[in-house]
């Protein structure tokens, strides 16, 4: 991923690579050992089936997210475009 700040991020649109809006860039998973980014975690928008797209699916605060590897990143630039 491109260097970009983590403010610049928050709430930043998920988009897959066929432009398919997936949902909005809810938090980032760091490892605090390495600094490495692991995953994305998308609050999908409600008319994304988050079970149909491939990637694992987490609860928190009793709200589904949509956990995407960094490594699946393709774009930032006014969204988010990862590939499947």
């Amino acid at each position: 991923m491109p260097d970009e700040l983590a403010e610049d991020l928050s709430g930043k649109g998920v988009m897959g690579s066929n432009g398919a809006q997936l949902g909005e860039l809810y938090n980032v998973e760091i490892n605090v050992k390495t600094g490495a980014i692991g995953d994305l975690l998308v609050s999908p928008y409600e008319e994304t089936n988050p079970n149909q797209l491939g990637f694992e699916t987490d609860t928190d605060e009793n709200e589904q997210i949509i956990r995407i590897p960094v490594s699946h990143v393709q774009d930032v630039r006014d969204y988010i475009v990862v590939q499947p």
